[in-house]
């Protein structure tokens, strides 16, 4: 323990160092640092730890993505550092959809000491309770001081706890502002003494699915015999269970390619949006029940159904958060949806069976029958498109992409495209910012997620990642390629560039404003060379103007490593029109 007679500066690198050795403890691996001078015994804390790899980071904003990025794709909480005053703000929308889509993160904001606030100090603003009700945690310690020692672990375990998920919460954001005097320079103390044996001071406490038997029992009896439905969103832990429980109940899974259920299996349906377009198969095609496992899908389409049908509907998902704006739940049940699907399996009259029962043809038979169609429909409507369209890129994306790749969508119509339209397949995770539903971040996210990748069979040695994302949320978040072409990450861009905001052209305002007014209100064109903005950066660019050349460009960017932009341009009145088509010739398909 560090002796009370220390000096400031050596205290508080010493407390930070303890901060940082007790979240190791605990399994942190990453801080995403954004520099600054109130920082500093933080930052120097950070450069003695070598346990910790640190990303360095110029831009606050885009710093908060990549720490959730790294939360999101290891399910455990990167730390955030920042200096005093608006760096500090910038924070807030990686705060916000951490918060909104339940990821650990762990935030450190330098704060200036007590007395030089409210005189006029530069870089200084009220940073208590910075972020509202976006964290689950708020701490301010105060200025370190070394008769305090004692606290400091029980405040680091603290705020990983907080972070994570826990009895009856979810992960998520936690804030800890930290506030230094002058000197700010120092050399890392004795840390007060920890748990033998390396442990954390304190252990997470984990949440026990109580899967009662009983209540189970109960619930695949309502299940038994009746034609329903699974639809499968994000946050599934096991998709192998849900699609077990389908062949068992002999239902459909409507799978959410985030669910990591759209593979290539009989209770499959991949086309759920483009079916539920036609009148008389959505009509049809109504279950008795619906089981919701994880977050809904983007489809509006889909979810305007379920809201339309008068029928059982129950939820399970992990933290007991509530997906339904439209109010149509009867049950809702907080549980691994992946290890209630395992035991409602086992529950079942009769018990699972290997395949479809007999006779379920009548049911899930019609629902893949007319999930074929679709399929054909829309491939058949794609083959001869030689210039390139946002389906098909989607399409092209998630196919090209090698075993063991993680594809982040970008909210927007990439998540959109790839839901309606993507061809199910193994061996790829799919990942997108759905929280808060915002084209902010994406592109830092992706980074985040790529810093994160395994080792993998790529040729550069590490698990490809790829980001689909429209030209809009590039260069909302272009802060996001600082430093990209050094970070030793694997990462292929794949950019729409339709000059503008493209899912606009499909919402009221584009028929109900004059063309020019609404270009200028939400088209937004931009005019900006993408090419030239990946040079600037030192990354590698080309442009795709042939559909047929996308896939190889990505499976050759993903064999290659390193960061490469690819650019596919296409037109936004031309991409309204082929989604009119491809839904035209779903329905003709499935016409009587």
């Amino acid at each position: 323990m560090s002796d009370v007679s220390d000096p400031p500066e050596t205290t508080a690198v010493t407390f930070c160092a303890t901060l940082l050795d007790e979240w190791v403890r605990a399994g942190v691996s990453d801080v995403v640092l954004a520099p600054g001078s109130r920082s500093t015994p933080m930052v120097l804390a950070l450069a003695a730890e070598p346990r910790l790899r640190m990303h360095v980071h110029h831009d606050e904003r885009s710093a908060g993505f990549v720490a959730l990025g790294l939360g999101v794709a290891t399910g455990r909480p990167a730390v955030v550092l920042t200096t005093s005053g608006t760096a500090a703000v910038e924070l807030h929308p990686a705060v916000v959809e951490a918060h909104e889509a339940r990821v650990p993160l762990i935030v450190c904001t330098a704060d200036r000491p007590p007395e030089l606030h409210g005189v006029g100090a530069p870089q200084t603003i009220d940073q208590q309770q910075l972020f509202g009700r976006s964290v689950c945690w708020f701490a301010d310690p105060g200025v370190p001081d070394a008769a305090t020692s004692s606290t400091w672990r029980p405040l680091a375990a603290e705020a990983y706890n907080r972070a994570v998920r826990g009895p009856g919460r979810p992960a998520g954001p936690v804030h800890c502002n930290l506030a230094f005097r002058e000197p700010l320079v120092g050399e890392v103390g004795t840390l007060p003494p920890g748990r033998d044996g390396g442990r954390p001071w304190e252990q997470p406490v984990v949440q026990a699915d109580a899967l009662l038997d009983d209540s189970l029992d109960a619930l695949a009896a309502g299940l038994a015999g009746r034609r329903g439905i699974i639809v499968a969103g994000a946050g599934i832990d096991d998709p192998a269970a849900v699609m077990a429980l389908g062949r068992a109940a002999g239902w459909p899974v409507l799978a959410d390619p985030r669910s990591g259920c759209r593979i290539p299996t009989e209770s499959t349906i991949s086309h759920a949006d483009a079916l539920l377009r036609v009148p008389e198969v959505a009509d049809r095609l109504r279950p008795e029940v619906v089981l919701r496992l994880g977050a809904l899908p983007a489809s509006k389409v889909l979810g305007q159904w379920l809201a339309g049908l008068e029928v059982w509907q129950v939820a399970i998902e992990a933290d007991g958060a509530r997906f339904d704006p439209d109010r149509c739940l009867d049950a809702l049940i907080a549980a691994e949806p992946g290890a209630a699907a395992a035991v409602l399996a086992d529950h079942l009259p009769g018990g699972p069976v290997p395949d479809a029962p007999a006779g379920a043809e009548s049911w899930a038979g019609a629902w893949a029958h007319a999930d074929a169609v679709a399929a054909e429909a829309i491939a058949s409507a794609l083959a001869g498109q030689s210039e390139p369209c946002e389906p098909a890129v989607a399409r092209d994306v998630v196919r090209a992409l090698p075993e063991g790749s993680t594809l982040v969508v970008s909210s927007s119509m990439p998540v959109r495209d790839v839901e309606w339209f993507a061809v199910p397949r193994t061996g790829l995770r799919v990942l997108a910012n759905r929280g808060a539903n915002g084209i902010d971040g994406v592109l830092s996210t992706a980074v985040g997620v790529a810093l994160a990748a395994p080792a993998a069979s790529t040729g550069s040695g590490k698990a490809a990642t790829a980001v689909l994302l429209g030209d809009v949320a590039f260069l909302y978040d272009a802060n996001g390629l600082l430093g990209a072409a050094s970070r030793g990450i694997d990462l292929t861009v794949v950019v729409v560039d339709n000059d503008g905001g493209g899912i606009f052209s499909f919402l009221p305002p584009a028929g109900f404003l004059p063309a020019d007014v609404f270009e200028r209100l939400y088209g937004t064109p931009h005019g900006v060379d993408l090419v030239g903005l990946a040079a600037a950066h030192g990354i590698s660019s080309r442009v795709i103007d042939r559909q047929v050349d996308l896939a190889p460009a990505v499976e050759e960017s993903a064999a290659l490593g390193g960061v490469h932009v690819l650019i596919v341009c296409t037109d936004r009145a031309a991409n309204v029109a082929i989604h009119d088509d491809l839904n035209a010739a779903v329905a003709q398909a499935l016409a009587p």
